[in-house]
């Protein structure tokens, strides 16, 4: 049973990496496939080089794409990279309703 639910969050988020890199390839015009865009690929600096602007943009792909709404004044960290995106959307993302 637990090799299941280990699979099942692995394959969830697999699919959250997919899902996130398409949405900032999209949202972003970005140069690059999915796979081109490693999961510690840093969001700002030497990475994908986002500013301020890409930052709002990467709010309203959260909000828009896994409904999670960013508290304003919230800690940053979950913006590093693209894996630390992952996580934070993995921790946030509403729950589906039975």
């Amino acid at each position: 049973m637990e090799t299941k639910t280990l699979d099942d969050a692995i394959t969830h988020r697999k699919l959250i990496l997919i899902q996130l890199k398409q949405g900032l390839i999209e949202r972003l015009n970005l140069y690059q496939t999915v796979d081109q865009i490693d999961d510690d690929t840093p969001l700002f600096g030497s990475g994908l080089k986002l500013d301020s602007v890409d930052a709002t943009e990467v709010f309203v792909l959260l909000d828009e794409t896994f409904g999670i709404r960013v508290a304003e004044g919230q800690e940053p960290s979950y913006m590093r990279s693209i894996n630390t995106l992952a996580t934070f959307i993995i921790e946030n993302q509403p729950k589906p309703s039975a």
